[in-house]
């Protein structure tokens, strides 16, 4: 017992460092988010996927951007660092300051934070490109997970 306690207050401490590592992450990201030029919407997106994460997550599945009046199916996949669990997850939300098609697949970086019990759930995603493109989900998600961490993810046309 008296190691059983040992690990939960180490486990407890570890987990409130990764939550500050993000939490900060988190910050600087949207601060220099709110610092550039106003973003300009571009287009919505819905994506449906499925996350398994123990220490390292990853991640498949699919969606549709809709962009000047045309929807474009794709598929994504990623591999990150942080996290417990398994959920299915449904997305929605917008992408900003997608200038020409062509900048929209490829990787992104995403910062998460989340939480699953069941079919509630709570948290936000942000992902960001290499051009520039931003975009943000918010996610209804069904499993239990303990989402915290940070994603590779690789978005790629159908």
């Amino acid at each position: 017992m008296k190691y059983t306690s040992l690990y939960l207050k180490v486990g407890c401490k570890a987990l409130g460092l990764a939550m500050a590592v993000v939490a900060l992450i988190a910050l600087q990201h949207g601060s220099a988010f709110a610092q550039s030029k106003r973003p300009q919407q571009s287009g919505t997106i819905t994506i449906e996927q499925l996350q398994v994460a123990f220490i390292f997550s990853a991640n498949v599945g699919g969606g549709k951007l809709h962009y000047k009046g045309k929807t474009y199916s794709f598929s994504i996949g990623g591999l990150g660092v942080g996290g417990i669990g398994i959920s299915s997850i449904k997305a929605t939300g917008e992408v900003y300051d997608l200038k020409r098609l062509a900048d929209f697949d490829g990787g992104y970086a995403q910062a998460r934070t989340g939480i699953v019990l069941g079919d509630k759930s709570a948290g936000s995603l942000w992902l960001e490109n290499s051009e520039g493109v931003y975009i943000r989900l918010s996610a209804k998600r069904k499993g239990i997970a303990l989402s915290l961490g940070i994603d590779g993810i690789y978005i790629k046309f159908d």
